[in-house]
């Protein structure tokens, strides 16, 4: 890692060296070294005993030495806001106590999404545990699209709901919510997308990223907001001397599973809060206490201590399955159900529906990718944005079409699907580009029916009269952005290691910086000059590959999803060759003894131009 001084390191972050000299990698990428403060690091590692490598890798990720243990060993206890220091979490805690006392109908609303599924699962089971049983309802994704409706909020009043809390959606919903309003419904929003100064006229909106909100939790996920909330009804609760011997207090601390796996899932930066709410929520899926969790992770094949890749793409793809291709309220049944029959077969429902989203998403792909090659040829790139739009192709994929989009050209993507002159749209950002704040401007020039998100990620619906306005919109709106945002792109690498660095022990040292996620990378590792001795192609279109060092040790690699990319065309023909080679070092499970991999996420060929 690199070493800069502390008064110096705004400059050293201008135009710094490249890593082993490389500035056009196998995918066009400069390598960085991630600075790092060297007597940051050390006191890192004297004042936790730990190794000078675990205190690089706290230091290069902007922890000061004073933050060091918190961040280390995050706890709820150090490290959990006062719920109460959210707008409207109090007012919305004492609307949801007087709906209890008075015995009040009480449903949620929840998206088809894991962060919906999850608050929805949270809610439920908590709700339970105080002795109340609550209606969920979430919508589907084909039919009714995201968000409240009016039709769906008069089937709850006509069942007789007296008041709807919404879950990971409503902050923009300013006519369903109206007309919720005006049936007599009292609504609660739980949300945590971007918001407008103008706000639905609901009985509470609790939402960290309202405008008006200082609270500093911005970086939560609906699910996240869910269990604040839960915090601050038991509170109080509390103080209302409402618990009994008959009537226990509930243990929050139960729900975190449900917490970690929507936290981990909706890509929020693991930071603050959120640290300690995965952490914690990690060892609670370990016990497998959550009926519904561990059906999930049997039918993934999850053999292991959960972590946040078990999370994030074994069970996360399966609880959304649901919503994309299959039934919408499957996810959120799953998770809150005490029946492990139910869950079970729940749990294998959503593993066919993940296994037919697969094929459709690879149809829907590989129509999308040859519309954007035909308007810019196959070695070109699109202009600012990438958009492709095709009739009938089903909405329930096109998100994870765009973040693959997303992934091939490094731009911002929207993928649209076509239906009886509508299009819903799904769009994914690279770093650096806020695109909630595009797609709610986009709004207010009359191009969308609706639309919201955060700065990674959003859904629109468009007239299909539109599409060419909004793409030309987008294009020109984020130009600015997107090439600050690709001028200064580039692969940050934590540390350089000799091959024959990489050990099992290793591995054990930098997995004490986790948990991973946004906010908290992986950490990468250079290993140079090694010569490529196999490249195979496994599945369909990933590489598995052998590398060698000068000293005879070697490392099996693999590169997903690259077989066909530029990065797979270099490693397959260069076989006998040497190369620096990038990525994040693992466990190889499957072959034991403590052999270690490398996950590649780029390479570059000693001696290319």
């Amino acid at each position: 890692m690199t070493e800069i001084a502390e008064n110096d390191l705004p400059e050293a972050l201008l135009g710094p060296e490249a890593l082993l000299g490389v500035t056009n990698s196998a995918l066009g990428q400069r390598w960085l070294q991630r600075p790092f403060i060297a007597r940051h690091a050390q006191a890192i590692s004297d004042q936790l005993g730990v190794s000078i490598t675990v205190g690089q890798l706290i230091s290069g990720r902007g922890v000061s030495v004073d933050d060091a243990a918190v961040f280390f060993k995050p706890s709820l206890r150090d490290l959990m806001p006062d719920p109460a220091s959210i707008l409207d979490m109090s007012a919305g805690a004492r609307r949801i106590i007087q709906a209890i006392d008075a015995g009040e109908k009480i449903a949620v609303f929840g998206d088809y999404d894991v962060d919906g599924a999850t608050s929805s699962a949270l809610l439920t089971r908590y709700f339970a545990a105080l002795g109340v049983q609550i209606r969920v309802y979430i919508p589907d994704r084909m039919i009714e699209g995201y968000g409240p409706n009016a039709a769906a909020m008069d089937s709850l009043r006509r069942e007789g709901v007296d008041l709807v809390i919404t879950v990971d959606c409503g902050t923009l919903s300013f006519e369903p919510l109206k007309a919720a309003k005006d049936m007599g419904l009292d609504v609660i929003v739980v949300d945590h997308h971007k918001a407008e100064p103008t706000l639905p006229d609901v009985a509470a909106l609790i939402n960290p990223n309202r405008l008006d909100d200082e609270s500093g939790q911005g970086q939560l996920a609906a699910v996240g907001v869910a269990f604040m909330l839960a915090v601050e009804v038991n509170k109080q609760l509390r103080e209302a001397a409402w618990f009994k011997t008959d009537r226990p207090e509930p243990d929050l601390r139960l729900l975190l599973d449900i917490v970690a796996l929507g936290t981990v899932c909706d890509v929020v930066p693991l930071t603050g809060v959120n640290r300690a709410l995965v952490t914690q929520g990690l060892k609670v899926m370990a016990q497998r206490r959550n009926v519904g969790i561990t059906a999930l992770a049997d039918v993934g094949r999850v053999s292991e201590a959960p972590g946040t890749y078990h999370a994030g793409f074994i069970l996360g793809p399966r609880v959304n399955a649901g919503g994309r291709v299959g039934e919408a309220g499957l996810g959120a049944r799953l998770l809150a159900t005490d029946n492990p029959m139910e869950a079970q077969q729940i749990a294998e429902k959503l593993d066919q529906y993940n296994n037919d989203r697969r094929v459709i998403e690879a149809e829907v792909l590989k129509d999308a990718l040859a519309q954007v090659e035909t308007a810019v040829g196959i070695e070109g790139a699109p202009e600012t944005v990438v958009i492709a739009c095709g009739e009938g192709w089903h909405a329930g994929v096109i998100g994870i079409v765009a973040s693959r989009l997303k992934d091939k050209y490094r731009l911002p993507t929207l993928v649209i699907a076509l239906e009886n002159g509508e299009g819903k749209g799904s769009a994914r950002s690279i770093t650096g580009v806020d695109l909630g704040a595009a797609v709610i401007e986009a709004q207010h020039k009359g191009l969308l029916i609706k639309g919201g998100g955060h700065a990674m990620a959003a859904g629109l619906t468009v007239a299909a009269d539109k599409v060419e306005a909004l793409s030309a919109f987008l294009r020109d709106h984020m130009r600015s952005a997107v090439a600050k945002a690709t001028t200064t792109q580039a692969l940050k690498i934590d540390t350089v290691i000799a091959l024959s660095g990489a050990t099992a022990d290793l591995i054990d040292d930098i997995e004490r910086v986790g948990p991973f996620g946004a906010g908290n990378p992986s950490p990468h590792f250079a290993i140079p000059e090694v010569d490529l001795i196999k490249a195979d192609r496994v599945g369909e279109n990933h590489l598995r590959c052998i590398f060698k060092s000068k000293d005879g040790n070697s490392i099996k690699a693999m590169a997903f999803r690259q077989a066909d990319e530029p990065m797979g065309m270099i490693l397959q023909t260069g076989i006998g060759r040497r190369f620096h080679i990038a990525g994040k070092l693992k466990k190889d499970t499957w072959a034991g003894g403590g052999k270690v991999e490398i996950t590649l996420d780029d390479v570059a060929l000693i001696g290319a131009p």
